[in-house]
């Protein structure tokens, strides 16, 4: 019979004590009943608790609060299970299973490989690659789905997470209203007061498993100054019922010689940052928050979302916006200061801000991390070849708010160098990969590769990790780039083929490697690089290029190839591979549809590619009501709409594809 001892009464630890206990069960269902008891000083069975209890070394780390170390020393009949701190103890649970032969690929119990056998010794110490290995709320969400991605976290390695907005509103309004769907699921109705209540329960989800809470991001503005903060750009169709006080005009940039909602909406919204009382409002709503909300690890401060709309008054003109940001986080960390809060705060280079300050300093940089966002970057490649040209980094424009935008991710690099020379402290990487990039990378594999390229090229520019924004609902065809996104995270010496044959081998059995060849013919006959072609920033969509027509014409055959494959692997005994398959079944169907509509796009028979799109929507939305833990179909006919209702484009433009080559 096996014991557990857990060596604190920490929480997480005791949650860590319950997870070893349940799986032990389920690798060994005749077990027996496995007795769960606090007993420091325990010296046989299974010993939950922090390395400094066991005298164990960690001084390999800069913060055993943030930074993970996992320590497992086990034989057939118990051990230690320990780590750095609480997080880690349970990040180590998972680790001893994943060396003896488990696995967890999608979240929920149709997400695990659990093996029946006996459990094996493990010997296993490791630091992680990244401080930060997490995610951040974007696209839509369903409550329960949330609770099972938080649970799924640290079964793949990750660490945090990031809740955006103070409410989240229109990121849960935009999954329950059924936007895209609504033929097929009528909508339902929530209120800020619904979603309040889930954003606390998953709070406290996540402070179960000791993970770090990064909170808020974009919205003190508008509460700054009496506009709610919920009206993400996903609402712009929601009655304009919310204004700003009159007193409180005076306060917003002035644009065009206007002050006012830029585009009607608070979170695009910039206040005017020389006006010391807006300053000063503004820092007041960011302590009041971090008083109320002790329990945040990491609070977000930003400005505004969107670009071109900052504040073009005389004297705003005086200094770029990152000046006056770092104005901004002075008399914040100031008032915290004042109030004995030891809050730390997060500012982030992302659009205008990521132009360095020219002037200012952080007078107390241990408070901070800057949040590094390079938002307009190209997924098509991770960095550019030696035979392109270096990338210069633009001046910033106020004239017009019209300035140049970076492109590529080394591009970015020259901008975080920058802000290097005046900032030293703890730099998180916020990354979008899991945003319309997944989306338009149809067979899940091109952009895998590029996240585990992206990753150890930020950890080599000294990022300590990365926040992924987007949907949490990625699992469509397949998880391989999240989990390469966590694996690789976890420990940046992983290849991508290793992972990869990870996956699909767990997730596909015996005739994985032919799933795997079939799926990245799809990837080289509908590249990412010609699908994706609307960006991150939506730039006009050109798909009139008939020399595509031929490559995406053979995908339906491969699509064929593939449901003769799916249908002989469409049952498993390993239920973790029926649900695979089952996935990649309704995807295929989708691949298929989408290359069809693509071929008519880039011969210019734009209005047989909308049918099609309409087509594949109503179906893939009927399919979506029992696999919406897998699929965001907001996310996905949202990141579609662009390729084919924009009438904007001229079907007729010649492209200029000097940065766009075709391969893989």
């Amino acid at each position: 019979m096996f014991k557990i001892y857990t060596l604190s009464t920490n929480e997480t630890v005791g949650f860590a004590a319950h997870e070893l206990r349940k799986y032990l069960r389920m690798m060994m269902p005749e077990c027996g009943s496995i007795d769960i008891t606090y007993d420091p000083a325990a010296t046989d069975g299974f010993r939950l608790g922090l390395m400094q209890q066991l005298g164990l070394d960690v001084s390999d780390v800069k913060d055993t609060e943030l930074d993970d170390i996992l320590y497992i020393d086990t034989d057939e009949q118990g051990g230690v299970i320990a780590g750095d701190n609480p997080r880690s103890v349970l990040l180590s649970v998972y680790e001893f299973f994943r060396q003896n032969g488990c696995r967890w690929l999608l979240p929920g119990p149709d997400g695990e490989y659990i093996p029946i056998e006996n459990i094996k010794p493990v010997k296993y110490r490791f630091a992680t690659s990244c401080r930060y290995r997490g995610w951040g709320t974007a696209a839509s969400h369903e409550q329960a789905q949330m609770l099972e991605y938080i649970d799924f976290t640290p079964k793949i390695g990750m660490n945090m997470a990031l809740i955006e907005f103070t409410i989240p509103y229109d990121y849960y309004n935009d999954y329950y209203k059924h936007k895209y769907n609504e033929e097929n699921r009528p909508a339902e109705v929530i209120t800020p007061d619904n979603v309040l209540q889930w954003k606390r329960q998953m709070e406290a989800e996540m402070g179960l498993r000791g993970l770090q809470f990064h909170d808020v991001g974009h919205g003190f503005i508008a509460d700054a100054f009496g506009v709610p903060a919920d009206d993400s750009p996903a609402g712009a169709e929601r009655p304009r019922d919310m204004v700003i006080p009159p007193e409180n005009y005076k306060y917003v940039a002035q644009l065009d010689g206007e002050r006012k909602l830029f585009k009607d909406l608070s979170v695009y919204t910039q206040f005017c940052m020389s006006n010391p009382e807006a300053r000063s409002m503004f820092a007041d709503g960011v302590v009041r928050y971090a008083r109320k909300h002790q329990n945040v690890d990491f609070l977000h401060v930003w400005l505004a979302d969107g670009s071109f709309n900052h504040c073009e008054c005389e004297e705003c003109k005086k200094k770029i916006p990152a000046d006056w940001y770092i104005m901004s986080m002075n008399e914040i960390d100031e008032k915290l200061t004042a109030e004995g809060l030891s809050t730390r705060i997060v500012f982030i280079a992302y659009t205008d801000t990521m132009w360095a300050p020219e002037t200012e300093r952080l007078k107390n940089p241990d408070r901070f991390a800057l949040c590094f966002a390079p938002i307009t970057r190209c997924y098509s490649r991770t960095l550019r070849s030696p035979d392109m040209p270096k990338p210069v980094m633009a001046k910033y424009k106020r004239n017009g708010n019209q300035h140049d935008r970076a492109k590529d991710l080394d591009e970015h690099f020259i901008y975080l160098d920058e802000w290097k020379k005046v900032f030293n402290g703890s730099i998180i990487g916020f990354e979008y990969h899991s945003w319309a990039a997944q989306v338009y990378d149809l067979a899940g594999i091109s952009l895998a590769k590029r996240v585990n390229e992206d990753v150890k090229v930020y950890k080599k520019f000294d990022v300590d990790g990365l926040i992924q924004d987007g949907t949490q609902r990625h699992f469509f065809p397949h998880g391989l780039v999240v989990y390469t996104y966590a694996r690789t995270m976890f420990d940046t010496s992983l290849s991508f083929e290793e992972i990869a044959e990870d996956y699909f081998k767990t997730a596909f059995g015996k005739d994985y490697k032919k799933f795997y060849d079939l799926l990245y013919k799809i990837a080289l006959a509908m590249p990412y690089q010609f699908i994706s072609r609307t960006d991150a920033y939506r730039r006009p969509n050109f798909y009139y290029d008939p020399n595509m027509e031929k490559s995406l014409r053979s995908v339906p055959a491969i699509c064929d190839e593939l449901r003769a494959l799916i249908k002989e692997n469409y049952t498993s005994t390993v239920r973790l591979q029926t649900v695979s398959v089952r996935i990649l079944e309704k995807a295929v169907d989708a691949i298929e549809m989408l290359s069809c509509a693509f071929a008519e796009r880039c011969v210019g028979n734009d209005e047989k590619a909308r049918e099609i799109y309409h087509k594949l929507r109503l179906e893939i939305g009927d399919w979506e009501r029992g696999h919406e833990r897998y699929y965001d179909h907001f996310l996905y006919m949202s990141s579609f709409k662009y390729c084919f209702l924009d009438d904007s484009t001229d079907r007729q433009k010649k492209v200029d594809l000097t940065d766009v080559m075709y391969t893989f």
